[in-house]
């Protein structure tokens, strides 16, 4: 898709600054949630950078906005995961604000390339789908 590779987008340099703040948290969090909310956070986060990559990789702009989908729902994810460790008293108010602005932002630029991916992609009828105008 593009001559650009997964790398060079915006989006994935800014997922890979939250998975890896996403992880340095999850070592901070007390050892009795290391088998839940710490696996959790850390596979919602990888998740996020793996479906951007794999959503790159494929033939079809529908098939990337598919992958783009299923990396906002891991970011919203991580978000009530944030919430937990706030309810929890598990991170600092300075922390937990950083991490929702940067989840917000990550949101917004996946949001905003999705948008791009559209514009680009095929029109109803020319993909053979029948018209909803």
């Amino acid at each position: 898709m593009g001559g650009r590779d997964f790398e060079d987008l915006e989006l994935y340099r800014l997922a890979r600054e939250f998975r890896k703040a996403i992880y340095d948290l999850t070592d901070q969090l007390p050892a009795d949630e290391r088998f839940n909310l710490v696996s959790q956070m850390r596979r919602a986060a990888l998740s996020i950078t793996n479906n951007i990559a794999e959503g790159h990789g494929t033939y079809t702009f529908k098939q990337n906005i598919g992958y783009l989908h299923r990396a906002r729902g891991s970011i919203h994810e991580l978000r009530d995961d944030l919430n937990l460790c706030d309810d929890q008293s598990y991170i600092e108010a300075q922390r937990l604000s950083e991490l929702r602005s940067a989840a917000t932002r990550l949101t917004q630029v996946l949001n905003g390339y999705v948008r791009y991916l559209r514009t680009r992609g095929p029109r109803p009828s020319e993909a053979g789908e029948p018209s909803t105008s």
